[in-house]
């Protein structure tokens, strides 16, 4: 019988658990930088001008603390730890998600330069597109869990219905951007409704890119 692989050789080797435990803080330093920006968002749209800047610097310094943890992490498996295959994959996989913090980042710097409420309309469209990136990054958290757990199965399902929601967020940033189009916004807030868009879909690219990178590794494992 084949013995089944723990996904990136992640359990074993105490070197490895302290690997593990940097990956795990690092994804949920990810995905605080997902929530911090959908409260920035939802301050927004209520007109809460402090708890929007604030939410906006939340993501900053949480984006910061995962370029932190993606170089410690660089570093140590630099140092040559684990063989060279689990290595590449998770250096690989590590600056997949370091992107998705990047990019969720953006869309906050972009978001705190509009200053003047937008029509209702796209406001919808922007918490849209918000909610998706929120649901798209918890089912890859999931997704992590499962499978660093070699529960390969439910990692794989889940990774797949992170491809359905960033289908969805093509066709929801193509509804946001008509909304800002129709507004006839004056051209700052036009431009940068039109890029916060781009990096909101943007931001869901990148969370597949993990997915389906993490959906190889699994099927890898078996």
């Amino acid at each position: 019988m084949k013995e089944t692989r723990n996904i990136l050789g992640w359990l074993g080797m105490a070197e490895e658990q302290s690997i593990l435990q940097d990956a795990k803080k690092h994804v949920e330093e990810t995905y605080k930088t997902v929530a911090f920006f959908a409260d920035a968002v939802k301050a927004f749209i209520n007109g809460d001008l402090d708890a929007k800047t604030k939410s906006i610097e939340n993501v900053r310094q949480s984006e910061h603390q995962a370029d932190i943890l993606r170089s410690k992490m660089i570093n140590i498996l630099s140092e040559g730890i684990l063989l060279p295959p689990d290595r590449e994959d998770l250096m690989h996989f590590v600056k997949t998600l370091d992107k998705i913090a990047d990019w969720t980042n953006g869309a906050a710097r972009l978001l705190g330069f509009i200053e003047h409420k937008l029509p209702d309309n796209v406001l919808k469209n922007i918490s849209l597109g918000t909610d998706m990136i929120v649901s798209s990054i918890s089912k890859l958290q999931e997704a992590i869990i499962a499978v660093t757990g070699n529960d390969l199965k439910k990692g794989i399902a889940l990774c797949e219905e992170i491809d359905r929601i960033e289908h969805d967020a093509d066709d929801q940033k193509k509804v946001l951007i008509e909304s800002i189009i129709h507004a006839k916004l004056e051209p700052t807030s036009l431009l940068l409704s039109y890029q916060l868009a781009e990096y909101l879909e943007g931001v869901t690219d990148k969370v597949e890119d993990a997915g389906d990178f993490l959906k190889v590794l699994a099927i890898k494992s078996k």
